[in-house]
């Protein structure tokens, strides 16, 4: 007899109250039409994490879930950061669902992409990614860096997916597997396709935000950014050490012309360059210091082996 998957939708939140209410209205209706069809178990449920907001995100849960019990909700003791508060999420109900679909509360992400994401599951995906079918709406400022970060994973032997935020299905399986990785320094993004479990990917148009602001600002996403390339990879060392070897074969050249200078007498001409080098080896030193101690930052924080989230309360 056939028995239809468990569902858990995970949904980082932090000061979403503007919004809330509506996301869980939309996903109620999305959980109660697919279990009406025998698509997913009546025994799903849709499961709020709140990241420590300061709003009133963590009443509006409560109140949601004394409405309705298939709302679930866990609250952070403090903001850990969208990346912790996922992970909480999905490491709290791995042993209670067979599926379970991430994604954000600002209902930018396509609900209606949920059915296919469950279709692909059911042809044998493990890990199915949300996947945005273009970046119109954005600016051209961050359609382009977002691009360039992408690129630039890729060049550095990053495995991610292009334009894949948080938007995805895994299987219990998966879970029970992402669940053995035990760093500190989260990017899921990264992590995720470390798995290999077969996996596809579900496209889907992108709305805007529906209301509330932004939580990932221009210093965010670059933050993001950094700890996703440090925490994968050991190139930009390498290339530190590149650049040490270049400049040290062209100080070599720069010898060869100062002695030429001083033999013909031109001991004063050469100042601007030698300023110039000064500078610019200043600076090749400053940068590389500043990656080599985000990699000791980082060894240091894993080192330690601090939880990434602590639980204060759990409905």
């Amino acid at each position: 007899m056939y028995m239809p998957e468990t569902l858990y939708l995970v949904v980082p939140c932090y000061n979403e109250e503007d919004v809330l209410k509506e996301t869980a209205k939309r996903l109620l209706s999305k959980v109660k039409s697919l279990a009406s069809k025998k698509v997913i178990s009546s025994k799903s449920r849709i499961i709020f994490v709140d990241d420590g907001s300061e709003d009133a995100t963590w009443q509006i849960i409560e109140t949601l879930h004394k409405k309705d019990t298939t709302y679930g909700g866990i609250k952070l003791s403090k903001n850990r950061g969208h990346q912790n508060a996922l992970l909480a999420g999905l490491m709290m109900v791995k042993d209670s669902s067979d599926i379970v679909i991430s994604m954000d509360a600002d209902l930018q992400d396509d609900i209606n992409a949920i059915d296919a994401m469950i279709s692909e599951y059911k042809n044998g995906s493990e890990v199915v990614y949300g996947v945005r079918s273009s970046r119109k709406k954005d600016s051209f400022f961050k359609r382009n860096t977002a691009l360039f970060f992408y690129r630039i994973m890729r060049k550095l032997g990053v495995d991610s997916v292009y334009n894949h935020a948080d938007y995805r299905l895994m299987s219990a399986r998966a879970l029970a597997e992402l669940g053995k990785f035990t760093e500190v320094n989260l990017f899921l993004r990264g992590l995720v396709p470390l798995l290999g479990f077969k996996s596809t990917v579900v496209e889907y148009e992108r709305s805007e935000r529906f209301a509330g602001e932004s939580k990932y600002p221009l210093r965010k996403m670059i933050n993001f950014a950094i700890d996703g390339i440090t925490s994968f990879s050991i190139k930009p060392i390498r290339l530190v050490s590149s650049a040490g070897i270049a400049v040290s074969i062209i100080s070599v050249f720069i010898l060869l012309y100062s002695l030429v200078q001083h033999l013909l007498g031109n001991t004063v001409s050469g100042w601007t360059f030698t300023i110039f080098s000064i500078w610019l080896l200043g600076g090749v030193q400053m940068i590389s210091m500043g990656i080599i101690g985000e990699y000791i930052g980082k060894i240091y924080s894993e080192s330690k082996a601090r939880p990434r989230f602590i639980i204060e309360k759990q409905l």
